[in-house]
């Protein structure tokens, strides 16, 4: 439980680096909070993988879920068009990152019924 939250903080944190990036093109002090959110999200996923998270599982969920929150959230701030195509694609990123996640938990009890 402890590696999702982890997994789940650095999404956030990720996701708000980028998305003050965007708002630091106006204001340079928001280069603060992007550098913080960028430390904050690797180090979070570092203690993710520390607690036994997969590598492809952490990091394809982390990718895709920024790449999802950010697109939403440069619409709810920014304004930025979420047409049905960028819909589409947010649909088809989560859906990579599911597939990624449900592999590796197929490969996982396969390995445990081998070894048992």
């Amino acid at each position: 439980m402890r590696k999702w939250l982890l997994l789940l903080a650095a999404i956030l944190l990720e996701a708000t680096a980028t998305v003050s990036l965007r708002a630091a093109l106006d204001h340079p002090a928001w280069v603060a909070v992007v550098a913080i959110g960028y430390i904050g999200s690797f180090a979070a996923l570092t203690f993710a993988l520390r607690q036994g998270m997969g590598l492809g599982v952490a990091y394809g969920i982390w990718g895709a879920s920024g790449v999802a929150l950010t697109a939403i959230l440069a619409t709810l701030i920014f304004g930025d068009p979420l047409t049905a195509t960028t819909g589409l694609g947010i649909a088809l990123v989560i859906g990579g990152a599911l597939c990624v996640e449900l592999g590796s938990q197929a490969a996982h009890a396969r390995k445990e019924g081998i070894a048992s």
